[in-house]
């Protein structure tokens, strides 16, 4: 009887229930309702207004829907768009590969044909087809990052493609990796975010900002340091310089020796 005294003296009030869920609905309602108005102000900047977005969809309905499809959904001569992103259009828009002139086994990069608005109306309309890379910050950008460690970073996952300095290479079938040098950051960002042609996608799991913004850093400092050893044939490596010793250099012992010999005789 005495341990039954003491349970009933312990037992908790039937309001103590009542508040323990009104509180923890509380901190769940505020947090959420945190939560989403930082959401919210953070991609405010982003949106797009109707204005744009409808200038967006006109131009794209007027020079790219007849390869993409009218929703961008792919036809037989171009892929999808859907969930590409914005990043995908700003990169091949604004580097002049779209719209492309004709097929083949690339496309190559030529003078852009659309203004600086008229892409960012038709990158904002993409983009609300489905999630996909966004186009980099200014502050993703700046290349004030470290250039040794992404001069590891670009050697290990660019440099069989690219060359150690960016310089670019030929790939199968016609193909090839671009020169890099003079090429804006935001391409480069965009490039390794959205992997355009024969390029791999680097996507933040792969490489993170971080990383990206390293690499960048890396292929600047390449682009406006001269090379410590002199001339560099280009940065085209090994195979370029010994070509050139074969050529040039015994070209020079082969012809000395044939005048050393006509002149002794």
């Amino acid at each position: 009887m005495a341990f039954m005294k003491k349970s009933n003296g312990s037992r908790r009030s039937p309001f103590a229930a009542v508040l323990v869920i009104a509180a923890g609905l509380a901190l769940t309602g505020g947090g959420y309702a945190a939560t989403t108005a930082a959401v919210a102000e953070t991609a405010a900047p982003a949106a797009a207004d109707a204005a744009q977005l409808d200038t967006g969809h006109k131009l794209f309905l007027a020079n790219c829907a007849s390869c993409h499809g009218k929703n961008a959904e792919g036809t037989n001569n171009a892929p999808s768009l859907i969930g590409v992103g914005a990043a995908s259009v700003e990169f091949q828009v604004d580097s002049g590969r779209m719209p492309a002139q004709a097929s083949g086994p690339q496309i190559q990069k030529k003078y852009p044909q659309f203004t600086a608005d008229q892409i960012d109306a038709m990158a904002a309309w993409v983009a609300t087809l489905a999630p996909g890379p966004a186009i980099p910050t200014d502050a993703q950008l700046e290349a004030n990052g470290n250039a040794t460690r992404g001069g590891e970073l670009f050697r290990i996952n660019c440099a069989m493609c690219h060359n150690a300095v960016g310089a670019g290479g030929a790939l199968t079938e016609g193909k090839y990796a671009p020169s890099l040098v003079g090429v804006p950051a935001d391409h480069i960002y965009e490039a390794m975010l959205t992997g355009p042609q024969n390029m791999p996608v680097f996507n933040d799991a792969n490489l993170t900002p971080a990383d990206k913004k390293d690499i960048i850093t890396y292929l600047k400092y390449v682009e406006s340091n001269p090379s410590a050893g002199g001339y560099e044939l280009g940065n085209l490596g090994p195979v370029a310089e010994g070509l050139f010793i074969w050529i040039f250099g015994l070209g020079l012992i082969v012809a000395i020796t044939i005048w050393l010999g006509a002149k002794s005789n």
